[in-house]
């Protein structure tokens, strides 16, 4: 269905979804965390896409708060949700939907929009069933949660995974049944060496056993997992007591421990930072060859990996800060080496660059 929206910039008035496009790739598992979620412009939210298409790159992740598509109870807004999803789906891409962030109304007063009261279990529930619903055919795949293993994205509160596992019991059979096509991730953890007892997280790898030993193995289909490789190139050897890309074996070889073999993970997270002063990045050349090798790692090694989706293809504005350095295009949509690499890549045209950051 075309889709027609007025953009507020004045040499775009009208931004169609445009006949279907399709990702020509070397790599069907490469992917990007998109994060189009305040991105107010449609022509830019187009254009970003048709960049994603280019780069060679078939999914995405993106964002879709509960609180923006919920306002009050049972009142739904879908009109940016359907703006982003539908120029995504007329780029040829796949999208893999987060949802999280709580409405003030399904929350305590003065709580974090992470917070969220096993009392309020159900109306996420509500909310889930009407996302599936309402993206049928459109949308196969969701995220439950972000991040649950660190307080932060737990309300500010001890992360729980016995909690986090009723959570996914709640919501899993309702979008289903809404659904039965939908795959349900579980999980997006973020990789930490905290240790138990951390008021402010719980290592991925004890998470994720805690999980399994609450029940959770009959409430997800796949697991989303978070893969930042800091100054590690991608082949280096995971370790528990280190952070790396290949960290995502340890977090395999629990879910075949757990007799899990069969579910595949979906990396919703992940990459290099290439910012000139950060203590965990490295050098712009460094990044896009290890960007590149870590793709061609999970596509030729990990037939367990569906999806690798990196952090982060472009904000809406810049933060000022180091995660600018985790971008591919800038906001105002010029491309970065990374993005010229990856682009070449899956084009075939190869990828190495030179050691001074220069373009192949």
């Amino acid at each position: 269905m075309a889709l027609t929206a007025l953009a507020t910039g004045p040499s775009h008035p009208l931004v169609s979804v445009g006949p279907p496009q399709e990702v020509i790739t070397v790599n069907p598992k490469m992917g990007v965390h998109t994060r189009l979620t305040d991105e107010v412009e449609p022509w830019k939210i187009k254009r970003t896409l048709q960049m994603v298409r280019e780069m060679g790159t078939p999914w995405i992740v993106e964002y879709f708060p509960w609180a923006y598509c919920e306002p009050s109870p049972g009142r739904f807004d879908w009109t940016h949700a359907d703006l982003v999803v539908d120029h995504a789906l007329g780029q040829g891409l796949t999208v893999i939907a987060r949802l999280g962030f709580v409405p003030t109304w399904a929350r305590p007063a003065d709580t974090a929009c992470s917070y969220l009261n096993e009392s309020g279990y159900g109306a996420f529930g509500n909310f889930v069933t009407a996302f599936v619903e309402h993206f049928e055919g459109r949308i196969s795949h969701i995220i439950i949660w972000n991040e649950p293993n660190v307080s932060l994205e737990w309300g500010f509160r001890p992360a729980d995974p016995a909690s986090y596992a009723r959570l996914l019991a709640a919501v899993y059979p309702r979008a289903k049944e809404a659904s039965p096509q939908v795959q349900v991730l579980a999980g997006a953890l973020a990789p930490t060496l905290a240790q138990i007892g951390d008021p402010e997280a719980i290592g991925d790898l004890d998470y994720l056993r805690g999980m399994y030993q609450a029940g959770a193995s009959e409430y997800f289909d796949g697991l989303a997992v978070h893969a930042y490789g800091w100054r590690f190139p991608p082949e280096d050897p995971p370790g528990s007591d280190k952070i790396n890309f290949r960290r995502t074996e340890l977090l395999r070889e629990i879910m075949v421990d757990w007799g899990d073999e069969a579910k595949k993970i979906f990396i919703t997270e992940g990459g290099w930072n290439d910012h000139p002063r950060w203590t965990k990045a490295v050098h712009p050349a460094q990044r896009a060859n290890y960007t590149i090798e870590a793709y061609e790692w999970a596509q030729e090694r990990w037939p367990w990996c569906e999806a690798v989706c990196l952090w982060a293809f472009r904000y809406p504005r810049p933060t000022h800060t180091y995660q600018d350095y985790f971008t591919f295009v800038t906001d105002d949509l010029q491309p970065k080496l990374t993005y010229e690499v990856v682009r070449n890549y899956s084009r075939g045209e190869g990828f190495q660059v030179r050691g001074d950051g220069a373009s192949p």
